[in-house]
């Protein structure tokens, strides 16, 4: 290259070097790389020719280090094209100038062509990519003050790219060959998708309905109103990631989801609770999901989309119309005016589409609904009520208890209580709610001197704060209203005898636990007051030892009534006395009464069920208290709720005075007398009919595993899965499995991925059974349960899995044991093929044992246990790619990798796929339906030098 043109001979020398591969391609692209005498136009020529030879194949079988240096080499030799390509049209412009355009034009030419083949390879764009990235850790790792290694590695860096690339536009644009222009801008393109190669996923534009997303709405609002709305955000995100669904369908089938809740919700406490949902929660979670889209104009016209849609399913918006006797869409619009979800002019551009189609939807009897306030206005307007009852209750409450008690007495009547709680439910506020009646509950308790109206206000609200903290606990789940513990405090009242004393389902008591045996003294002289006094004291009572000590007081009663000492007469005037005044007291005495019947043979039930009739009936004497009739609504629910199990258990049947609305709509759903694996198949066959889980359903479900247990209900729903052998079937039950899953995701998972799957992977007779279809659908049911799992379990368990009694469902320290200095069972059944151990050979890879992986390097904690079964899961894949039998076993692992690379929006930390061991990159690439440079670097974790490192010598061998 010293001359004008090139020497010939040297030239050919060099041609049949590259050919026979006694030189390595990354040495030649460096070496091109540092001639920068652009003007010689026969040396260039004669360079671009060579590079022409090999650009579009490059290869590299050498160590890894290797690898990563033809990755550079490549980036290098990419700058050099640019700044070649943009001298080349920097003459042809100054040819056009001067009239001499031919020799820039060819020239130009050559350098596109030589651009265009280097770039459409994905292959080189993959190395591209990598060498990037390893460009930037240098640049972090070393800081920019030293050049250690850019000295002698002159690697262009990316940002000399991109100017060179802003150069090169700026001279083509004065240019008036469209061939040539076109041809550059489609490089300059693929060069700048390059840094983003991985995170482009192909939307679902075929489907219109997504079961999934439909499903773990209906079971947030069925069984989660009170959970947090991030956790919600990042499920649902989770699940339009994995599904690829378009954002306008995916906010469609929340919206559809809403009104069959709405539809379908069984009136009373739980129709407050969708409505809550709908028109206060989702707004608030979808205006989370708008900071998760990208560009905020995007969003609200995708909304806006969603909407056009919806109004086109006019039969489900009449129907939700007519359910909630008014125009749901109309109020749903107005709140996402609000929240800034919907432009105005999107807003009444849709409530007039609304309001002409509602012309002609079915008239209802105007007359008897025509009073009736819909539930919806009252949910709007019980939101900003909540936020003045939490001010009014931060008072000092020895200031004006008459005051407070006027506004609780008002939040009593008709349906009022359940409004509030639904709105503060749904706005995450219901737990500072709780905690106020605690405190309050905890201030009443006992008062010194004082007279008979502060004392009867004091009873009143104590009586009030009790009954509406019970309530909450039966209707929100008493996770609600416990505090986090603080070492040291004293815990109140209410907690101590909600946790110890208060029935709950699945929750066993022991009637003679020492909580139910206080002190004799006080207990006798209770006996004494219910017995003699024509009606309950007021003054200096302490009500928390009043209701600890009823229970005892009970036992006495009960046992003089057996030994015939009380008459049924007295009984009658005892328990007239324990709710003639004050509730909580009737409360306390049934939760230990139902603890105490379970304890009893048939022929001794009798006088404790008789108590409990007498208890829940109508009162015999005058009540003198206020608000009476409405804290004995309130009771009456309660104690139903409470002797619900203890009835069903003993086949008794006590009358509660009806309120006219069924008080726990989705209790006992199970038919009696049938085994519960054909419920569970059953059940299972009529959602996957149908297409989607309705809510009853959901319970269903829920109750089954709460009696089968996970382990049980797992492997049976997969065995039904196994059963499907129609492709669209077995899609349709992966998404609804998917959302019955979510009843109990984490312990799901463990059991899947750390009992099922393994079981299924090792037993050849089994193998058969992964075939395709439903092999394919159970690896994307595995990944999508290891996705969200994984990404979920950093967060807290929902309240609505704490309340399930965890089972350890295997020790998993046996599997895989924290020191290294025993191998488990499976380590040793995995590490039979060390000879792979070497295939990395240099000096930073020997030391890589066959089970090394990224999440080691990012010491991911090995005593949790689903990061240790996602471990064992990838060993157990790395052994089943090196092992030398193939079958429906191998194919499985290739469909649950492929899913792994389809769900992913890039590989790296924080992944499941950190767990694969870094040798079984170089395994997979063998099996042909993944030999593909973007799977590699889906799979290998990028964020890692020795990631790098794998990732680019997988691809260079391809």
């Amino acid at each position: 290259m010293i001359g004008p043109s090139p020497n010939p001979l040297i030239l050919s020398y060099l041609k049949y070097a590259i050919s026979s591969q006694m030189v390595s391609y990354s040495s030649v692209l460096t070496a091109i790389s540092k001639f920068d005498d652009f003007s010689r136009d026969l040396c260039v020529q004669a360079l671009l020719d060579i590079m022409d030879m090999f650009c579009d194949r490059l290869s590299c079988h050498g160590k890894a280090e290797e690898c990563i240096g033809l990755c550079r080499a490549l980036l290098s030799a990419l700058h050099w094209l640019l700044r070649c390509t943009a001298a080349s049209a920097e003459r042809l412009r100054e040819g056009l100038e001067a009239g001499t355009p031919a020799a820039g034009e060819k020239q130009l030419a050559m350098c596109l062509q030589r651009l265009e083949k280097t770039l459409s390879s994905t292959k080189n764009r993959a190395l591209l990519h990598i060498a990037k990235l390893e460009e930037a850790s240098l640049h972090t790792s070393q800081g920019l003050g030293q050049g250690g290694t850019r000295a002698n590695q002159p690697t262009a860096s990316w940002t000399a790219i991109e100017h060179s690339l802003l150069k090169l536009g700026e001279i083509l644009a004065n240019l008036s060959n469209p061939q040539l222009r076109s041809q550059a801008e489609q490089c300059g393109t693929l060069i700048r998708s390059i840094p983003t190669m991985l995170s482009v996923h192909a939307e679902q534009m075929h489907k219109t309905g997504f079961p999934t997303v439909h499903a773990v709405i209906l079971l947030e609002g069925t069984m989660n109103l009170t959970g947090e709305t991030q956790s919600l955000v990042e499920q649902l995100t989770m699940v339009k990631r994995m599904q690829h669904i378009p954002t306008p369908l995916f906010v469609l089938e929340i919206w559809k989801a809403c009104f069959v809740g709405l539809i379908e919700s069984p009136e009373g406490t739980e129709e407050l609770k969708w409505t809550a949902f709908t028109f206060l929660k989702i707004p608030q979670v979808l205006v989370k999901l708008k900071k998760y889209s990208h560009g905020d104009k995007d969003f609200t016209e995708d909304v806006n989309c969603a909407f056009e849609f919806l109004l086109k399913l006019t039969p489900l918006l009449d129907k939700a119309d007519q359910r909630c006797n008014c125009d749901c869409t109309n109020f749903l619009l107005q709140e996402c005016g609000k929240q800034g979800l919907l432009s105005e002019a999107s807003v009444n551009n849709l409530m007039t589409k609304r309001k002409a189609d509602r012309e002609h939807a079915p008239q209802q009897k105007s007359g008897e609904n025509a009073n009736i306030q819909p539930n919806i206005q009252l949910i709007l307007r019980a939101e900003p009520t909540v936020t003045n009852i939490l001010k009014t209750m931060d008072a000092d409450h020895s200031k004006s208890p008459e005051g407070l008690l006027g506004v609780l007495g008002h939040m009593l009547s008709g349906k009022s209580l359940d409004l509030l709680l639904a709105a503060a439910a749904a706005t995450g506020k219901l737990k500072s709610f709780a905690r106020k009646f605690i405190n309050l509950n905890e201030f009443t308790t006992y008062g010194s001197e004082e007279s008979t109206k502060p004392a009867s206000v004091r009873a009143l609200l104590f009586d009030i704060s009790f009954l509406m903290l019970c309530h909450v606990a039966q209707t929100y789940g008493s996770e609600v209203i416990l505090s986090e513990s603080r070492s040291g405090a004293e815990v109140p009242f209410f907690e101590t005898w909600m946790q110890t004393c208060m029935p709950e389902e699945g929750k066993i008591l022991n009637p003679d636990h020492p909580c139910f045996r206080p002190d004799s003294t006080k207990v006798e002289s209770l006996v004494a007051l219910l017995n003699n006094s024509s009606e309950m004291k007021l003054v200096q009572m302490k009500w928390h030892e009043a209701c600890l000590s009823i229970s005892a007081a009970i036992l006495e009663i009960l046992n003089a009534w057996e030994n015939g000492v009380l008459a049924f007469e007295s009984i009658q005037k005892i328990t007239d006395n324990i709710k003639g005044k004050v509730c909580s007291l009737a409360v306390c005495a049934v939760a230990w009464l139902v603890a105490h019947v379970r304890m009893l043979g048939l022929d001794e039930r009798e006088k404790s069920l008789q108590m409990i009739r007498q208890l829940a009936g109508p009162l015999f004497s005058e009540n003198t208290l206020q608000f009476y009739n409405e804290r004995v609504v309130i009771m009456n629910s309660i104690l139903e709720r409470m002797c619900a199990d203890v009835l069903q258990q003993t086949a008794t049947q006590i009358k509660f005075p009806s309120t006219g609305v069924d008080t726990m709509p989705y209790w006992n759903l199970l038919p009696p007398k049938r085994p519960i694996k054909e419920v569970l198949t059953d059940i299972f066959a009529k959602v996957l009919e149908k297409g989607w889980v309705d809510s009853r359903s959901i319970h269903i479900f829920d109750t089954l595993l709460h009696m089968g247990g996970v382990y049980w209900f797992c492997n049976n729903l997969i065995k039904e899965l196994l059963k499907e052998t129609r492709k669209e079937h077995t899609l349709r039950a992966v998404e609804l499995l998917y959302s019955i899953f979510c009843l109990d995701m984490q312990q799901v998972t463990l059991v899947l991925l750390g009992h099922i799957l393994p079981g299924l992977l090792t037993d050849s007779s089994k193998w058969h059974s992964l075939m395709d279809p439903p092999g394919t659908a159970l690896a994307k049911l595995a990944v999508w349960c290891a996705l969200s799992s994984y990404s979920s379990h950093k967060g807290q368990a929902s309240t609505r899995q704490k309340k399930r009694h965890r089972e350890d469902i295997e020790d998993y320290i046996s599997l895989f044991p924290l020191d290294d200095v025993q191998p488990s069972k499976l380590m040793r059944l995995l590490s039979s093929n060390e000879d792979d151990a070497n295939v990395l050979s240099s000096p930073t890879d020997r030391s890589m044992s066959s089970s090394l992986s990224a999440s080691q390097l990012h010491t991911v904690n090995m005593r949790d246990p689903l990061n240790r079964v996602l471990a064992n899961l990838f060993l157990l894949i790395s052994s089943i790619l090196g092992s030398r039998t193939a079958g429906p076993h191998t194919q499985f692992v290739q469909w649950f990798m492929e899913e792994c690379v389809d769900c992913l929006e890039q590989g790296g930390r924080g992944s499941v796929l950190q767990f694969l061991p870094f040798t079984t990159v170089s395994e997979l690439v063998k099996v042909s339906a993944m030999s593909s440079p973007k799977v590699v670097l889906a799979i290998t974790d990028l964020s890692l030098p020795l990631g790098r490192q794998v990732a680019a010598k997988a691809i260079a061998a391809l």
